[in-house]
């Protein structure tokens, strides 16, 4: 395993981070997650990322059961906030009843004193922005989150953040958009302001849902523990990265993972890690196996000439809109 700073802060972070969007709780039961975790451990990943609604709650409950008895200073545990956790209408959100409601709910389950990292899961339209950060503000000073992070803001909502966290004296330091060879909306504008601030990106969805992985094969029968397979075992197209076109671009990806030595899971993973403003890429397992795989990415360096191949092949179905930061589509 390798280690990067995140963002301008003092902290390293494994260049892969344990995520357990979709897995925790939902997909895996707890003996099948400790097992991940344990592997995570061993193959030397020390930073892991939930949200205190990812499976309703269980995720966070699921991580920190798995990581009980492992040394607390040795890892990086980053949870979120924002998306509803109850049927309440103060369950939801940015406001400071919530997130103060929320970060000893977060670290009750996750079985620790602090988060190393604390996100805003989404830009809180409802909420003024000097709220939420005086929030942020008493929740880092409480000694409940060493630093705090923003996910799939916009720039100009980066920058007010920024600007806030700055008078109150709290390091903002990172954002957590998706971020993949197939959706690179976040380059044209989010990492030029995140470099100029001092945040570093912490990636989810590298493999672009699994679509890059190549197990997807337009024709084919669907894998049958897919969340793109319908229940007549087929492929589902109604999502952004299952249209034809983009599954079969994806196949003439497989010769240039073969020549760079890597399956086309880890190339994924290691043309995320390309970006020096990348901190960690954000992988997820439901099998060991899966990340011995993944960490073959690390370290790697892809020349320029096999990265512009990647570029001829994908760039009919790239998507390099800047206006569709996640947060543009979460407005009221």
């Amino acid at each position: 395993m390798e280690y990067r700073k995140l963002g301008a802060s003092g902290m390293y972070i494994s260049e892969l981070a344990y995520g357990n969007w979709v897995t925790h709780g939902e997909q895996i039961d707890q003996e099948a997650a400790t097992s991940c975790v344990r592997q995570a451990l061993d193959l030397g990943i020390t930073t892991f990322d939930t949200a205190d609604a990812y499976a309703g709650t269980r995720a966070e409950s699921a991580l920190g059961e798995a990581l009980k008895g492992v040394r607390r200073e040795g890892l990086e545990i980053f949870t979120k906030v924002y998306f509803p956790t109850g049927e309440g209408k103060n369950d939801r959100g940015l406001s400071r009843k919530h997130m103060m409601e929320s970060i000893n709910g977060s670290l009750r389950r996750l079985g620790t004193d602090y988060v190393d990292l604390y996100q805003a899961h989404r830009y809180d339209y409802e909420t003024p922005l000097e709220e939420t950060m005086q929030a942020f503000a008493d929740i880092v000073r409480a000694g409940k989150a060493l630093y705090i992070g923003v996910s799939e803001w916009t720039p100009d909502e980066i920058r007010a953040g920024a600007r806030l966290a700055k008078e109150l004296g709290i390091g903002l330091i990172s954002n957590q958009p998706q971020y993949s060879m197939l959706w690179r909306v976040i380059e044209e504008e989010v990492v030029p302001t995140s470099e100029e601030l001092g945040l570093g990106q912490i990636c989810w969805s590298p493999l672009a849902q699994g679509v890059l992985t190549g197990k997807y094969i337009p024709g084919k029968g669907a894998p049958t523990d897919s969340r793109f397979t319908s229940e007549d075992g087929t492929l589902k197209d109604d999502h952004k990265f299952m249209r034809p076109e983009v599954l079969e671009k994806v196949q003439e990806l497989q010769p240039i993972a073969k020549e760079a030595g890597l399956s086309m899971a880890a190339l994924a993973v290691a043309w995320v890690l390309q970006n020096n403003n990348v901190a960690a890429a954000i992988v997820g397992a439901s099998k060991p196996e899966q990340l011995v795989d993944n960490v073959t990415a690390v370290g790697v360096k892809l020349d320029a000439e096999l990265l512009h191949r990647i570029d001829q092949v994908l760039e009919p179905v790239i998507e390099r809109n800047p206006g569709k930061v996640e947060s543009f589509l979460t407005r009221p």
